[in-house]
């Protein structure tokens, strides 16, 4: 039979993702296990939070899950958020094993690397659907504000035989507040010294005894900032304002429906400033107007005692006007997704088999042998298996049958045993990624002088790790072993003998022999009264099959050693005092005419809030050293790649010693 905590992550599995007033089930929002906390709070009604993941796709807790899922919860993200109002990349960027790289440092446009693997591997969900696209554009990070989110879930390896080809790298699914019983809502204020401001807002409410709402809002300006006073734009400026609405309907019967809504509008601009040049005498903008729009629902249907329907779908349009120096490029990305599924459960044994339907269109009005449309009907499947009270597995497989790539089967295992203190998970997987022009060099120079994608074969990866973790009481302890082998991968190749700047220079091609990727991270973790101590290191190992294929080559921007050390003092409701540090080891560079490796450097950065009734006083200190890489080199090329882009990659910070202040409102319970 199953075990209650397992009983009740079944519980969960037949409840939606939206759920917020389940008798049975009280979710986690603040703390988690195994890169999260596992430390159990009381409500003042005497129930006892559980931890329930949703990434997985069987809404386990999180202790029992088979399937790796690490948690940042809701504190830590309130935390995050009085550093970074207006975007989620500190959120993420402050996670063992995950790195958040600049793909356009005139745009400041920035993508997601979960242990080393490709940004373009790593798909982005809300509450468990696509809405920011299929193969999320690198922009987009920089475009979602925390405001509204509970936690955030994160499956490293490939999680292709969950999400589809989008999701080879990993899973981040954020997951948003649900509504109370009780009005409540927050409207925060933020300024920096970097000409940054920011006024997100948060409000939910019951409409009646079954349907309930929340909106989220958001405008955030930047100012262009040319820090080394070099004429180009260090700090790109922007002007953003965002609106999601969310309705949550439970019917008597126990079926529930979530629709969401948004709209993002963004003109972005970098590039020269003012009359400035670039190396060859012409001022050279570089800017982009973004108009996104989106749809997503979920509805949950109990089928008797045990069986549970689940249907949802999401589309996407992005509507893109860029500008590289004399080049206009106008486009659209679509991205839609239809998906339905049965889920159940026996006696220790929980399922799921389901159908999708997913479909990536670019149309671009400039550049239109770019232009594709994707189709990909998949099947796929899990199931969970409780050997013993120590032992569960997870085994789950997804087939794609995808227009341009052909057929395509992404397999998954994971194993858990879990004697007394002791967490031990394994997992396995295989999955595949869809090649598109939009690999992270595009980023900066755009499609002008990139030559047409031909025989290009889809990237596959296979990914393990082994995770062993040992709680005692307050003290938290982690070792996590990972490997990743990927094939075809896409980069960007130089054509010979091309001397013509209207003609086209580069091509995308697959390189050759393998990427191999591997490492170790280690997570230490302590509370000590109303004080957290929270320490980390990562060790990456990635190469490539060399130009001669007769020896390997690091794979670039990827340090070797990094480590961070967070001490927060946090009394609810009173105070905050926070001290961070963060230490990035040297990279290797590519195509960087001012050295070949970088150099190692520092983060360091304290948060300070003050609460006094429904209103709390915030000041955050970041980059307390002043790292700058223009400091050293300049972040200009001495003359304009193949590819069309001006600039070097970024290996460093680029913004120099930052204060933000503000205030958060808080109203209702």
């Amino acid at each position: 039979m199953f075990k209650k905590p397992f009983k009740m992550a079944v519980a969960v599995l037949l409840a939606p993702a939206f759920a917020y007033a389940n008798e049975n089930i009280v979710e986690n929002k603040k703390e988690h296990a195994h890169h999260e906390e596992q430390e159990h709070h009381e409500h003042s009604d005497n129930k006892v939070e559980v931890i329930q993941v949703r990434a997985s796709r069987l809404g386990r807790i999180v202790t029992e899950s088979a399937t790796r899922t690490e948690i940042i919860n809701g504190e830590e993200i309130q935390e995050k958020a009085l550093m970074r109002p207006g975007n989620i990349s500190m959120l993420v960027a402050e996670t063992g094993g995950v790195r958040v790289q600049t793909t356009s440092p005139a745009l400041g446009s920035a993508n997601i690397r979960l242990q080393g693997l490709y940004g373009r591997y790593t798909q982005l969900l809300s509450d468990g659907l696509p809405l920011y696209g299929g193969q999320t554009a690198s922009i987009g990070l920089l475009q979602i504000p925390p405001t509204d989110l509970a936690n955030v879930e994160i499956i490293k390896g490939s999680a292709s035989s969950l999400y589809g080809g989008s999701a080879l790298g990993g899973v981040i699914n954020l997951i948003s507040r649900t509504p109370s019983n009780e009005f409540e809502g927050e409207v925060l204020f933020n300024a920096t010294s970097r000409g940054g401001q920011d006024i997100t807002s948060y409000f939910s409410s019951p409409l009646t005894n079954n349907l309930s709402a929340s909106i989220t809002t958001g405008i955030h300006h930047q100012e262009e900032k040319d820090l080394d006073d070099d004429g180009w734009i260090d700090i790109a400026g922007y002007e953003r304002g965002s609106v999601r609405p969310r309705f949550y309907w439970q019917g008597d019967s126990g079926e529930n429906l979530y629709v969401t809504l948004g709209a993002m509008k963004e003109q972005r601009d970098g590039g020269t400033l003012g009359s400035a040049t670039v190396p060859d005498g012409n001022e050279f903008l570089q800017t982009q107007n973004t108009l996104r729009t989106d749809i997503g629902f979920i509805y949950d249907q109990p089928l008797g005692d045990v069986i549970n329907l689940n249907l949802r779908g999401s589309a996407m349009n992005q509507d893109h006007e860029h500008e590289f120096g004399l080049v206009q490029e106008d486009d659209n990305h679509e991205s839609y997704l239809i998906e339905s599924s049965l889920s159940g459960y026996t006696d220790k044994t929980a399922w799921l088999v389901g159908v999708a339907l997913q479909s990536e269109k670019f149309d671009s009005n400039t550049f239109s042998e770019f232009n594709y449309s994707y189709q990909v009907p998949g099947l796929f499947s899990q199931v969970d298996y409780e050997a013993s009270d120590e032992i569960s597995l997870s085994l789950s497989a997804r087939a794609d049958w995808h227009s341009e790539y052909g057929t395509q089967v992404s397999p998954r295992i994971s194993l858990l045993y879990s004697p007394e203190n002791w967490i031990v998970r394994g997992a396995y997987g295989q999955g595949f990624f869809a090649p598109s022009p939009f690999i992270e060099d595009i980023d900066e120079a755009g499609l002008s002088r990139l030559a047409p994608l031909e025989n290009i074969d889809e990237e596959r990866a296979s990914t393990a790790s082994i995770d062993i973790s040992y709680i005692m009481g307050s003290t938290e302890t982690s070792l996590t072993l990972f490997s990743s082998e990927i094939d075809n991968v896409t980069e960007l190749e130089t054509i010979d003998g091309v001397n013509d700047a209207l003609a086209k220079q580069v091509r995308i091609v697959n390189a050759a022999g393998e990427s191999e990727i591997s490492g170790a991270e280690l997570l230490l973790r302590y509370r000590w009264r109303d004080i957290k101590f929270t320490g980390s290191y990562l060790y990456t190992d990635a190469t490539k099959e060399s130009a001669t294929g007769f020896d390997r080559v690091p794979l670039t921007l990827t340090p070797q050693h990094s480590a961070g050390l967070v001490v927060m003092w946090e009394e609810h409701g009173s105070h905050l005092l926070g001290f961070e540090a963060y230490y990035t080891g040297t990279q290797q560079l590519e195509n960087n005419p001012y050295r070949e490796r970088s150099d190692a450097y520092w983060h360091l950065g304290l948060l300070g809030q003050i609460t006094i009734g429904k209103v709390s006083y915030f000041v955050n200190a970041e980059n307390l050293l002043n790292v700058r890489q223009t400091k050293d080199d300049s972040l200009l090329l001495l003359e304009q790649s193949a590819s069309g882009r001006w600039t070097t990659d970024i290996w460093s910070r680029n913004d120099g010693f930052t204060v933000n202040a503000g205030l958060r409102f808080q109203f209702g319970s």
